[in-house]
């Protein structure tokens, strides 16, 4: 009987963890690389490329014949409607947060196959594909590059005024600007501003992405803030 009992409980917790799995795979993003995202875009005849960041950011940058939406846009019902369900949808915002919530939107309600990208528009960009910008960067490649060569340590800080993340960067700066002063020269490039030099750079592949360098070469390269201000300590005391 205990037997039996044990036997029970054991094939009862085995459909638990089985049910578990299988939500959670269910709720995994179908969040995709650069290149599987560019390739399959290119295996397309017309794409349905869309851009889920708010109609500023579109405007002032995004893929070229992507469309503009996301799951709060007042005329959501409308877009979608123009969406052919049978063919795949790729999805990309600043981050994962709009692209990876509309995806989700549209598997659930009958769409084939819908991909986000992974790191968004700063993945694209700063991986070298074509892109329409409004307006030029005010720096150049080569400017950029002079400022590294005259300068003995530069913190580079790489980002966008509409990236949540990028927007903690901004207090640890203004620390390390505190503390050494003209000792370390520190370049913001944001997007908005510079979307050719981030093309340029071929470096960037998500925001904010942070690069010391030290006499022209690179010290470290951070995807995403972490411990910034201690790797910036850590990097100079060891001239």
């Amino acid at each position: 009987m205990k037997k039996n009992k044990t036997i029970k409980n054991s094939i009862t917790m085995l459909i638990l963890f089985l049910s578990i799995i299988g939500f959670a795979q269910n709720e995994k993003s179908n969040t995709v690389s650069l290149e599987v995202f560019y390739t399959k875009i290119q295996s397309q005849k017309n794409p349905q490329v869309i851009d889920a960041r708010g109609p500023e950011e579109f405007a002032l940058n995004h893929i070229i014949g992507s469309i503009n939406f996301n799951s709060q846009s007042a005329d959501y019902n409308k877009q979608i409607a123009k969406l052919d369900q049978s063919k795949p949808v790729f999805i990309y915002s600043i981050g994962a947060g709009r692209s990876v919530q509309l995806e989700k939107e549209l598997l659930k309600i009958g769409f084939s196959e819908a991909y986000t990208l992974e790191g968004g528009i700063a993945n694209w960009i700063g991986g070298g594909k074509p892109f329409f910008a409004n307006s030029k960067s005010k720096l150049t490649l080569a400017e950029y590059k002079k400022i590294i060569s005259e300068n003995n340590d530069v913190l580079v800080d790489i980002g966008s005024k509409y990236c949540g993340a990028c927007k903690k960067v901004k207090p640890v700066l203004e620390t390390i600007k505190a503390q050494y002063g003209d000792n370390l020269k520190i370049v913001e490039i944001d997007l908005e501003d510079n979307p050719q030099v981030i093309a340029d750079l071929k470096t960037v592949k998500v925001f904010p992405t942070l690069i010391l360098y030290k006499k022209g070469k690179i010290v470290f390269k951070k995807d995403g803030l972490g411990d910034l201000k201690n790797d910036v300590d850590v990097a100079l005391a060891s001239k």
